[in-house]
């Protein structure tokens, strides 16, 4: 691989892992504070379609490329170990898989089982309330990974040029 289309992976990492950092930071500071406060019905609403409206080929290439880019970084990191940028490559590569391996295992999933409830029922209102206390902490983990992922990109991409 050559060393520029190594930069260019790393360019597109930071600007992946950023992103995605700063959707699940908001997340995780305000709007599921927002979503919690009001009726649980309207809560319930607005996060199904949010889950739903996440789903598009914009936010699917920037998540899911990502994680490619982090796999093939991580591959290069191995086989240039040693080498300037080496060591944050595939720290940031490792953070990033690791927040992309707690949403397809922790809130996917939740999302998946709040997708199914009726929001004006008493059963949506019991998943709602145990959506809110496991989805939020699982997101905290995302935005953590993601935010030191973005760091080590960084790092790397300074090394690189």
């Amino acid at each position: 691989m050559s060393d520029r289309f190594i930069f260019l992976l790393t360019l597109f990492s930071v600007v992946g892992s950023g992103l995605i950092a700063g959707l699940f930071f908001a997340f995780s500071s305000f709007m599921m504070t927002a979503l919690s406060r009001i009726p649980n019905e309207q809560g319930i609403n607005a996060m199904q379609s949010i889950n739903v409206s996440i789903l598009n080929p914009t936010f699917s290439t920037l998540f899911m490329g990502t994680a490619l880019t982090s796999i093939a970084l991580a591959i290069v990191s191995i086989i240039h170990w040693g080498e300037p940028g080496s060591l944050h490559l595939l720290g940031a590569s490792l953070l990033y898989l690791a927040g992309f391996i707690v949403t397809i295992a922790f809130n996917v999933p939740l999302n998946d089982t709040l997708a199914t409830v009726d929001p004006g029922t008493s059963t949506g209102t019991e998943v709602w309330n145990t959506y809110l206390g496991s989805w939020t902490p699982w997101n905290h983990v995302r935005t953590v990974t993601s935010l030191g992922a973005l760091v080590m990109f960084v790092l790397a991409l300074r090394s690189l040029s």
